[in-house]
Protein backbone atom coordinates (compact mmCIF):
# COMPACT_ATOMS: atom_id res chain seq x y z
CA UNK A 1 0.00 0.00 0.00
CA UNK A 2 1.45 3.13 -1.18
CA UNK A 3 0.10 6.80 0.56
CA UNK A 4 -3.53 7.43 -1.01
CA UNK A 5 -3.87 4.41 -2.94
CA UNK A 6 -2.10 0.95 -3.76
CA UNK A 7 0.31 -0.68 -5.57
CA UNK A 8 0.20 -4.16 -7.37
CA UNK A 9 2.74 -5.74 -10.02
CA UNK A 10 1.82 -5.67 -13.32
CA UNK A 11 3.04 -6.38 -17.14
CA UNK A 12 2.21 -4.08 -20.35
CA UNK A 13 0.99 -7.23 -22.73
CA UNK A 14 2.04 -5.40 -25.52
CA UNK A 15 6.07 -4.45 -24.60
CA UNK A 16 6.09 -7.25 -22.03
CA UNK A 17 7.41 -4.85 -19.80
CA UNK A 18 6.96 -5.41 -16.03
CA UNK A 19 5.89 -2.74 -13.74
CA UNK A 20 4.32 -1.48 -10.65
CA UNK A 21 0.72 0.36 -10.73
CA UNK A 22 -0.39 2.33 -8.55
CA UNK A 23 -4.22 3.00 -8.04
CA UNK A 24 -5.60 5.95 -6.40
CA UNK A 25 -9.25 6.80 -6.28
CA UNK A 26 -9.51 10.21 -8.13
CA UNK A 27 -12.54 11.73 -6.47
CA UNK A 28 -10.72 11.37 -2.82
CA UNK A 29 -10.55 14.27 -0.32
CA UNK A 30 -8.95 17.13 -2.10
CA UNK A 31 -6.00 17.07 -0.08
CA UNK A 32 -4.94 13.93 -1.73
CA UNK A 33 -6.30 15.28 -4.87
CA UNK A 34 -3.57 17.79 -4.44
CA UNK A 35 -1.15 14.90 -3.43
CA UNK A 36 -1.77 13.11 -6.69
CA UNK A 37 -1.03 16.44 -8.70
CA UNK A 38 2.64 16.93 -7.49
CA UNK A 39 3.49 13.17 -7.68
CA UNK A 40 2.39 12.93 -11.68
CA UNK A 41 4.03 16.21 -12.18
CA UNK A 42 7.16 14.71 -10.18
CA UNK A 43 7.28 11.27 -11.37
CA UNK A 44 7.00 12.44 -14.96
CA UNK A 45 10.02 15.15 -14.76
CA UNK A 46 11.98 13.38 -12.66
CA UNK A 47 15.37 12.13 -14.36
CA UNK A 48 18.08 10.39 -11.44
CA UNK A 49 19.06 6.78 -10.52
CA UNK A 50 18.05 7.59 -7.36
CA UNK A 51 14.48 8.47 -7.97
CA UNK A 52 11.72 5.40 -9.45
CA UNK A 53 10.95 6.73 -12.90
CA UNK A 54 7.81 6.81 -14.48
CA UNK A 55 5.82 4.73 -17.70
CA UNK A 56 2.94 7.54 -17.29
CA UNK A 57 -0.74 7.71 -16.13
CA UNK A 58 -4.17 6.60 -17.29
CA UNK A 59 -7.95 7.38 -16.52
CA UNK A 60 -9.50 3.68 -15.24
CA UNK A 61 -12.70 5.33 -13.65
CA UNK A 62 -13.18 5.96 -10.65
CA UNK A 63 -9.07 5.29 -10.72
CA UNK A 64 -6.02 7.16 -11.37
CA UNK A 65 -3.54 4.48 -12.66
CA UNK A 66 0.08 5.30 -12.61
CA UNK A 67 2.66 3.25 -13.74
CA UNK A 68 6.34 3.12 -12.35
CA UNK A 69 9.40 1.06 -12.95
CA UNK A 70 9.15 -2.10 -10.99
CA UNK A 71 11.76 -3.01 -8.02
CA UNK A 72 11.71 -6.30 -7.62
CA UNK A 73 13.20 -6.89 -4.12
CA UNK A 74 10.59 -4.66 -2.75
CA UNK A 75 11.69 -2.07 0.16
CA UNK A 76 13.98 -2.35 2.77
CA UNK A 77 11.20 -2.27 5.23
CA UNK A 78 9.51 -5.41 3.78
CA UNK A 79 13.71 -6.89 3.18
CA UNK A 80 14.39 -6.40 6.98
CA UNK A 81 11.55 -8.31 7.90
CA UNK A 82 11.61 -11.14 5.51
CA UNK A 83 14.80 -12.15 6.31
CA UNK A 84 13.97 -11.63 9.98
CA UNK A 85 17.64 -9.65 11.18
CA UNK A 86 18.94 -6.51 10.38
CA UNK A 87 20.42 -5.20 7.38
CA UNK A 88 24.28 -5.42 7.24
CA UNK A 89 26.28 -2.24 8.13
CA UNK A 90 28.12 -2.00 4.79
CA UNK A 91 24.79 -2.30 2.82
CA UNK A 92 22.74 0.21 5.02
CA UNK A 93 25.98 2.31 4.01
CA UNK A 94 25.63 2.08 0.54
CA UNK A 95 21.79 2.79 0.87
CA UNK A 96 22.55 6.01 2.86
CA UNK A 97 24.78 7.27 0.10
CA UNK A 98 22.08 6.56 -2.96
CA UNK A 99 19.41 7.84 -0.70
CA UNK A 100 21.34 11.20 -0.14
CA UNK A 101 21.86 11.13 -4.16
CA UNK A 102 17.95 10.89 -4.13
CA UNK A 103 17.60 13.96 -1.80
CA UNK A 104 20.34 16.48 -3.64
CA UNK A 105 18.35 15.40 -7.13
CA UNK A 106 14.83 16.05 -5.77
CA UNK A 107 15.97 19.32 -3.66
CA UNK A 108 18.53 20.78 -5.88
CA UNK A 109 17.06 19.98 -9.59
CA UNK A 110 13.28 19.94 -8.86
CA UNK A 111 13.18 21.92 -5.83
CA UNK A 112 10.97 19.78 -3.34
CA UNK A 113 11.25 17.80 -0.45
CA UNK A 114 10.26 14.33 -0.23
CA UNK A 115 8.70 14.73 3.09
CA UNK A 116 8.30 11.08 4.10
CA UNK A 117 11.80 9.28 4.34
CA UNK A 118 11.35 5.63 5.70
CA UNK A 119 11.86 2.46 4.96
CA UNK A 120 8.77 1.45 2.89
CA UNK A 121 9.63 4.06 0.42
CA UNK A 122 13.39 3.30 0.35
CA UNK A 123 13.18 -0.03 -3.03
CA UNK A 124 15.80 -2.22 -3.67
CA UNK A 125 16.32 -4.21 -7.74
CA UNK A 126 18.35 -7.24 -7.85
CA UNK A 127 20.52 -4.72 -9.65
CA UNK A 128 21.57 -3.23 -6.75
CA UNK A 129 19.88 0.03 -7.49
CA UNK A 130 18.25 1.62 -4.54
CA UNK A 131 15.67 4.15 -5.68
CA UNK A 132 13.32 6.87 -3.36
CA UNK A 133 9.52 6.35 -3.98
CA UNK A 134 6.71 7.86 -3.36
CA UNK A 135 6.47 11.52 -3.87
CA UNK A 136 2.55 11.22 -2.96
CA UNK A 137 3.58 13.42 0.43
CA UNK A 138 6.40 16.04 -1.64
CA UNK A 139 5.53 19.89 -2.14
CA UNK A 140 6.50 22.15 -3.84
CA UNK A 141 8.44 24.13 -1.51
CA UNK A 142 8.10 27.64 -0.27
CA UNK A 143 11.36 29.81 -0.35
CA UNK A 144 12.72 26.69 0.81
CA UNK A 145 10.65 26.37 3.21
CA UNK A 146 7.50 23.97 3.46
CA UNK A 147 4.88 24.95 5.86
CA UNK A 148 2.67 22.19 5.92
CA UNK A 149 2.51 18.66 8.01
CA UNK A 150 2.22 15.83 5.76
CA UNK A 151 3.91 12.50 6.38
CA UNK A 152 4.76 9.34 8.15
CA UNK A 153 4.67 10.71 12.09
CA UNK A 154 7.22 8.21 13.91
CA UNK A 155 9.93 9.48 11.47
CA UNK A 156 9.49 12.78 11.67
CA UNK A 157 11.92 15.37 12.78
CA UNK A 158 11.18 17.50 16.20
CA UNK A 159 10.59 20.79 14.08
CA UNK A 160 7.76 19.11 12.03
CA UNK A 161 6.34 17.56 15.20
CA UNK A 162 5.97 21.34 16.62
CA UNK A 163 4.77 22.52 13.66
CA UNK A 164 7.10 24.41 13.12
CA UNK A 165 8.70 25.62 9.31
CA UNK A 166 11.39 22.99 7.99
CA UNK A 167 13.85 22.64 5.00
CA UNK A 168 15.70 19.19 3.71
CA UNK A 169 17.13 18.76 7.03
CA UNK A 170 13.83 17.00 8.16
CA UNK A 171 14.50 14.81 5.37
CA UNK A 172 17.87 13.82 6.91
CA UNK A 173 16.04 13.32 10.59
CA UNK A 174 14.29 11.29 9.06
CA UNK A 175 17.12 9.08 6.93
CA UNK A 176 18.74 9.02 10.49
CA UNK A 177 15.81 7.26 12.26
CA UNK A 178 15.75 4.58 8.85
CA UNK A 179 19.44 3.58 9.44
CA UNK A 180 19.15 3.26 12.43
CA UNK A 181 16.28 0.76 11.85
CA UNK A 182 17.71 -1.08 9.46
CA UNK A 183 21.23 -1.55 10.94
CA UNK A 184 19.04 -3.00 14.29
CA UNK A 185 16.70 -4.57 12.47
CA UNK A 186 13.60 -2.60 14.63
CA UNK A 187 12.04 1.18 15.40
CA UNK A 188 14.62 2.83 17.49
CA UNK A 189 11.89 3.51 19.51
CA UNK A 190 10.00 0.17 19.54
CA UNK A 191 9.77 -3.28 19.88
CA UNK A 192 6.74 -3.46 18.69
CA UNK A 193 4.97 -2.37 15.26
CA UNK A 194 3.88 1.65 14.97
CA UNK A 195 0.93 3.43 13.29
CA UNK A 196 2.64 4.90 9.98
CA UNK A 197 -0.74 6.52 8.86
CA UNK A 198 -0.11 10.32 7.37
CA UNK A 199 -1.30 12.55 9.60
CA UNK A 200 -3.55 15.16 7.31
CA UNK A 201 -1.75 18.59 6.49
CA UNK A 202 -2.26 21.03 8.89
CA UNK A 203 -2.62 18.37 11.82
CA UNK A 204 0.02 19.17 14.41
CA UNK A 205 0.68 16.33 17.26
CA UNK A 206 1.21 18.82 19.92
CA UNK A 207 -1.41 21.07 18.82
CA UNK A 208 -5.07 21.05 19.61
CA UNK A 209 -6.64 19.58 22.89
CA UNK A 210 -8.28 16.44 22.39
CA UNK A 211 -11.91 18.26 22.84
CA UNK A 212 -11.31 20.20 19.89
CA UNK A 213 -10.63 17.66 17.73
CA UNK A 214 -13.23 16.51 15.09
CA UNK A 215 -14.82 13.12 15.37
CA UNK A 216 -12.65 11.77 12.57
CA UNK A 217 -9.45 12.91 14.06
CA UNK A 218 -10.05 12.58 17.69
CA UNK A 219 -10.96 8.80 16.48
CA UNK A 220 -7.07 8.50 14.15
CA UNK A 221 -5.52 9.74 17.35
CA UNK A 222 -6.90 7.29 19.60
CA UNK A 223 -6.45 4.59 17.42
CA UNK A 224 -2.54 6.14 17.50
CA UNK A 225 -2.59 5.65 21.31
CA UNK A 226 -3.90 2.27 21.51
CA UNK A 227 -0.93 1.18 19.73
CA UNK A 228 1.95 1.04 22.68
CA UNK A 229 5.47 1.30 21.33
CA UNK A 230 8.36 1.02 23.82
CA UNK A 231 11.40 3.32 24.31
CA UNK A 232 14.54 2.12 22.89
CA UNK A 233 13.68 -1.68 23.85
CA UNK A 234 12.41 -0.85 27.45
CA UNK A 235 9.47 -2.69 29.11
CA UNK A 236 7.14 0.78 29.99
CA UNK A 237 5.30 1.78 26.60
CA UNK A 238 4.46 4.69 24.82
CA UNK A 239 1.68 6.14 23.24
CA UNK A 240 2.22 7.48 19.95
CA UNK A 241 1.75 11.06 21.25
CA UNK A 242 3.94 10.27 24.32
CA UNK A 243 6.67 9.02 21.55
CA UNK A 244 6.10 12.12 19.87
CA UNK A 245 6.79 14.15 23.12
CA UNK A 246 9.72 11.60 23.41
CA UNK A 247 11.13 13.03 20.25
CA UNK A 248 10.57 16.70 21.05
CA UNK A 249 12.02 16.40 24.41
CA UNK A 250 14.64 13.55 24.74
CA UNK A 251 18.17 13.13 23.60
CA UNK A 252 17.93 11.45 20.13
CA UNK A 253 18.52 7.39 19.61
CA UNK A 254 21.70 6.65 18.47
CA UNK A 255 23.21 3.76 16.02
CA UNK A 256 25.53 2.44 18.77
CA UNK A 257 23.78 1.55 21.80
CA UNK A 258 23.87 -0.83 24.73
CA UNK A 259 20.50 -2.49 23.85
CA UNK A 260 21.72 -3.49 20.63
CA UNK A 261 24.59 -6.03 21.04
CA UNK A 262 25.42 -6.25 17.63
CA UNK A 263 25.54 -2.50 17.16
CA UNK A 264 28.88 -2.33 19.77
CA UNK A 265 30.40 -3.93 15.82
CA UNK A 266 30.02 -0.61 14.08
CA UNK A 267 32.70 1.81 13.39
CA UNK A 268 33.05 5.22 14.74
CA UNK A 269 32.53 7.23 11.49
CA UNK A 270 29.04 5.00 11.09
CA UNK A 271 28.03 6.54 14.41
CA UNK A 272 29.17 9.90 13.55
CA UNK A 273 27.01 10.07 10.45
CA UNK A 274 24.01 8.98 12.29
CA UNK A 275 24.77 11.59 15.09
CA UNK A 276 25.30 14.22 12.56
CA UNK A 277 21.76 13.67 11.01
CA UNK A 278 19.89 13.36 14.31
CA UNK A 279 20.50 16.91 15.69
CA UNK A 280 17.54 17.90 17.22
CA UNK A 281 18.09 21.63 16.39
CA UNK A 282 18.17 21.88 12.51
CA UNK A 283 20.49 24.54 12.27
CA UNK A 284 23.54 21.66 13.58
CA UNK A 285 22.10 19.00 11.41
CA UNK A 286 24.14 18.64 8.28
CA UNK A 287 22.73 18.91 4.79
CA UNK A 288 22.32 15.75 2.26
CA UNK A 289 25.11 17.31 0.14
CA UNK A 290 27.34 17.81 3.14
CA UNK A 291 26.85 14.26 4.68
CA UNK A 292 27.82 13.05 1.21
CA UNK A 293 31.48 14.21 2.47
CA UNK A 294 31.73 12.33 5.38
CA UNK A 295 34.18 9.70 5.52
CA UNK A 296 31.50 6.93 5.78
CA UNK A 297 30.42 7.78 2.36
CA UNK A 298 33.57 7.03 0.89
CA UNK A 299 33.59 4.11 -1.20
CA UNK A 300 37.84 4.22 -1.32
CA UNK A 301 39.52 1.28 1.11
CA UNK A 302 35.92 -0.66 1.13
CA UNK A 303 36.94 -3.26 -0.95
CA UNK A 304 35.93 -6.42 1.35
CA UNK A 305 32.33 -4.78 1.61
CA UNK A 306 29.36 -6.70 -0.21
CA UNK A 307 28.20 -4.76 -3.50
CA UNK A 308 24.81 -4.19 -3.67
CA UNK A 309 23.90 -6.16 -5.96
CA UNK A 310 25.43 -9.37 -4.97
CA UNK A 311 23.50 -8.74 -1.59
CA UNK A 312 20.38 -8.04 -3.61
CA UNK A 313 20.57 -11.42 -5.55
CA UNK A 314 20.90 -13.57 -2.33
CA UNK A 315 17.39 -12.27 -0.97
Amino acid sequence: MGNGGSVMKVEHVPSGVIMAKKIVLIDAKPSIRKQILRELHIIHTCSSPYIVSSFGAFISEPNICICMEFMDQGSFDSIYKAIGRPIPICIVRQAAKRVLGGLVYLYEAMGVLHRDIKPSNILLNSEGQVKLCDFGVSGELENSVAKTFVGTSVYMSPERIQGSDYTIKSDVWSLGITLIELAHGCFPFADTEVDESPLDSGESILSAPSAALSPTTHARRSRRKSKGVSVHGGVGTLSILELMHHIVREPPPALITPSIPHSRDFAGEAAQFVDHCLRKNPSERMSPRDLLTMSWMDDEGREDEIDLRTWARTL
